[in-house]
């Protein structure tokens, strides 16, 4: 009787996974557990955004098909700054390591066009 393993590659093969390396202080960093269903760019972005990570210091895109990864750490902080810039915001407190470690503590937000 042969047991097959379950996938770890969610349903579709062709895509995008988003994982969070946090640091845990004295502990280490490591991949931050997530939901299978919330491993797109979105949810990731709205992730850190909201504060689900307490110290983020990378993301790694992992491609399914394509048995690629790739550190997208300066994409996510760049996307971070674009939309923190857009709402009027300021970037979370819990973001400022990760967004000058990619992005540069020189950072220099959007400016809103008042009236367009």
């Amino acid at each position: 009787m042969s047991m097959a393993t379950p996938s770890i590659v969610p349903a579709g093969h062709d895509q995008n996974v988003y994982l969070v390396v946090n640091s845990f202080g004295e502990r280490g960093p490591s991949f931050v557990e997530t939901d299978i269903h919330r491993t797109d760019f979105e949810n990731t972005i709205s992730d850190l955004i909201s504060g689900e990570h307490s110290d983020p210091l990378r993301v790694v895109m992992f491609n399914t098909s394509e048995d690629r990864a790739a550190d997208v750490s300066a994409h996510v902080a760049d996307e971070i700054l674009r939309r923190v810039s857009l709402a009027g915001d300021v970037v979370p407190r819990c973001l400022e390591n990760f967004i000058d470690l990619h992005y540069g503590p020189e950072r220099q937000l959007t400016l809103r066009l008042a009236g367009l």
